[in-house]
Parts: structure tokens; C-alpha cells; sequence
């Protein structure tokens, strides 16, 4: 068996490249949050989690649909 990704699991590789992502998405949402708390941009209280949520989610469609079938 080989050790790329499996369609439509939650495999090992696929939740790496979830987290990965995540790591990702967090970081601009925490840049974003503490721009917003200094002062700096006026985005909203729920700017931060929206921006950090919408691309989160997008990353498990697409790491779960994709792969070998």
C-alpha cells in the first residue's frame, strides 16, 4: 500500500496537510486580529475568526476529496 493520500479519508497525510493549512490560516487571522486590537485597521470583532474559518473549512474539502481512489 502506498502512503499518498486516499480519496474521501481522513488519512494520516490528509490530516497533516489539514494542520499544515490551518497553521497557515491561523497566523494571518492572529496578524489580522492584532492589527484590528491596535488600532492599526477597523475590520470588526468577527473578522479575525471568519477569515481564519472560511479557508480552514475550504482545506478539509478539498484535502478530503482529493487523493487516490
Amino acid at each position: 500500500m502506498s502512503k499518498g493520500q486516499i480519496a474521501k479519508h481522513f488519512d494520516k497525510t490528509t490530516l497533516k496537510k489539514i494542520g499544515k493549512g490551518a497553521l497557515i490560516s491561523g497566523t494571518g487571522a492572529v496578524a489580522l486580529y492584532l492589527l484590528n486590537w491596535a488600532g492599526t485597521i477597523n475590520t470588526g470583532a468577527v473578522a479575525p475568526l471568519i477569515g481564519a474559518v472560511v479557508p480552514i473549512i475550504t482545506n478539509i474539502i478539498k484535502e478530503w476529496l482529493k487523493g487516490q481512489k
